[in-house]
């Protein structure tokens, strides 16, 4: 590929990700996260997926829409969020899930993006994490039919620490605020979240951004995610329902609590 790394459509960008792949998902909850490469992945029609994102949408909407489907054979997460069909197909044997520690699936990103196989943190040491036997998968019955493993250790200054591996995906989805043909990336505020630790883990990342700009507008102090670790770029119009901000969870007073 050159250096521009443009492409015509959403369909485009995801047209080429086979069933069973593995997927680093960008986004906390609702906030940035790639919902038209979402949606172009659902009306693609493959399935299978092994998907690494803190959480996997809400019912309706984000990657909610691919586990409705059946289009999600693995989740690797940090919490289970406000999704009941997520704890539904957990607790039934129809999803297997890897809950794992949020700075954990942070890192173990980032240090799959840069080429670490594994490191040592002290979250998780002495419990189940460490020791083994969370459930992954249920039985249809409720027993576990798949637990996790023990983790290797190490004590370093008198501190038990986990060894844990890094991730790497085959395909990454990412949302940002602006980016441009060579595929560097600016995220806003919150948005900024796991989408540049998404970015880094997948071996072809493709970014969904929402202004376009060409090479050299951005200053590369702004810069978020260099276009090393971005191989697909596709503009996202405010128009495309696919697009929508959501909101995960409205909180709002009522009059007589003295809100608005």
């Amino acid at each position: 590929m050159g250096l521009d790394k443009t492409v015509d459509s959403m369909d485009e960008a995801v047209a080429d990700i086979p069933k069973g792949a593995s997927l680093a998902v960008g986004g906390f909850g609702l906030c940035g996260i790639p919902s038209a490469l979402i949606a172009a992945l659902l009306e693609q029609g493959a399935g299978g997926f092994k998907v690494v994102s803190n959480n996997c949408g809400v019912d309706d909407w984000g990657l909610g829409l691919l586990l409705r489907a059946g289009r999600i054979a693995r989740m690797t997460s940090s919490y289970v969020g406000e999704n009941k069909e997520f704890a539904r197909q957990y607790l039934s044997g129809e999803l297997e899930v890897e809950l794992v520690p949020q700075g954990t699936l942070a890192e173990r990103l980032r240090a799959g993006g840069a080429g670490i196989p594994a490191f040592y943190t002290p979250a998780g040491a002495g419990t189940q994490i460490g020791d083994g036997g969370l459930p992954w998968r249920y039985a249809p019955d409720g027993q576990v039919a798949v637990a996790s493993p023990p983790k290797e250790t190490r004590t370093f200054d008198g501190r038990e620490y986990l060894l844990e591996e890094s991730i790497r995906t085959d395909y990454a989805l990412v949302r940002a605020t602006i980016g441009d043909r060579h595929g560097n990336l600016v995220f806003r505020s919150s948005a900024r979240n796991f989408n540049p630790l998404a970015a880094m883990a997948g071996r072809v990342t493709v970014a969904e951004v929402e202004h376009l700009v060409e090479p050299g507008e951005l200053d590369p102090d702004e810069v978020h995610l260099p276009g090393v670790f971005v191989q697909r770029v596709v503009r996202v119009f405010p128009d495309d329902p696919a697009a929508e901000r959501r909101i995960e969870r409205r909180c709002v007073r009522t009059e007589q609590e003295g809100g608005a």
